[in-house]
């Protein structure tokens, strides 16, 4: 009964012993143990060309870990990781950029449609499987001093760059203004000739409310406005040539505008009249005394002959 049956197949046998498999390392006493349990809820599956990649800084692994383990929409921002980790924005940005430049991150500028423009990141966790060519970039030799600078860059981080359009408007409001165009200058600058002129300068912005000037371009202005009527230009003809015909869009510098056609549009002086003669005065006709001809005067009394022969007479 306990006579084995000669007829059953023996069992299998591996083709190669255990301890001499080409897959299995020899063990050393020093060496790594893995005390793995499966995981069943929340999980990331990693490839080991990321975790074991003989390129990349093991902060960059740790953060393409770290992105391939978000969901969608997550920011990625180099302020958000900065926040969640202890390192500084410039070791977080050099990182990210090393995760680009290996293919596992691609980010691009995007207009979306509110106007505003905003960067998407894209995580890949398998570079090339599409078929685009990742180039690698070879990692700079590191010199004894690195970890050094590093520590101090740590210590002391740069700003993180500013948006482009907050550069613009600190470059514009450091940048000093262009001095208005000049304006021309009355032979006679009497002081009620320029309080009139920067009256009708301030009274300007009730006909155009962008026509509101500062103290400044008033002063300014008020020389070439008494230049005008100085040469008998009426006020009203004056705030005509000012404000008429302006461009429909906003006004950037509505002082430099006055100021060009204050001396764009000058009118000539007006031409010398020589003061008006008396109009001739015509005389009644009278008598002469002396030899009784007619001659025109205003009374009674000699003519030219007879008040000349007179005067010849001894």
């Amino acid at each position: 009964m306990d006579t084995q049956n000669p007829s059953a197949p023996p069992r299998a046998q591996t083709g190669v012993a255990a301890n001499s498999h080409p897959n299995r390392r020899p063990a050393h006493p020093g060496g790594l143990t893995h005390d793995n349990t499966r995981h069943t809820t929340r999980f990331t599956v990693i490839g080991n060309h990321l975790a074991q990649h003989p390129e990349l800084s093991g902060l960059a692994i740790g953060l393409g870990v770290h992105i391939q383990s978000l969901p969608s929409g997550a920011r990625v921002d180099i302020k958000t990781l900065t926040a969640r980790f202890p390192e500084g924005a410039t070791r977080i940005a050099a990182a990210l950029r090393e995760l680009e430049a290996h293919g596992y991150l691609r980010r691009a500028r995007e207009r979306v449609p509110g106007g505003r423009i905003v960067t998407r990141t894209v995580s890949c966790n398998q570079p090339g499987r599409h078929g685009e060519d990742v180039p690698a970039r070879p990692r700079p030799a590191r010199s004894a001093a690195a970890p050094e600078a590093r520590e101090e860059r740590e210590q002391h981080p740069k700003h993180p760059k500013r948006p482009k359009h907050e550069e613009r408007g600190q470059r514009e409001w450091r940048t000093p203004r262009k001095p208005l165009p000049a304006v021309p200058s009355p032979s006679c600058p009497a002081p009620a000739l320029l309080q009139a002129a920067t009256d009708l300068l301030a009274d300007l912005r009730r006909h155009d409310p962008r026509l509101l000037l500062s103290v400044h371009d008033t002063a300014h202005l008020a020389p070439g406005v008494a230049a005008w009527l100085e040469l008998d230009v009426s006020p009203s003809a004056v705030r005509h040539a000012l404000t008429g015909d302006l461009p429909p869009e906003g006004l950037r510098r509505p002082a430099a505008l006055l100021a060009h056609r204050l001396a764009a549009q000058l009118p000539p002086p007006p031409p010398f009249r020589a003061p008006a003669r008396p109009p001739d005065v015509r005389h009644p006709l009278q008598t002469c005394d002396g030899c009784e001809r007619a001659f025109r005067a205003s009374g009674p009394g000699r003519c030219r002959d007879c008040r000349s022969g007179l005067l010849a007479a001894p």
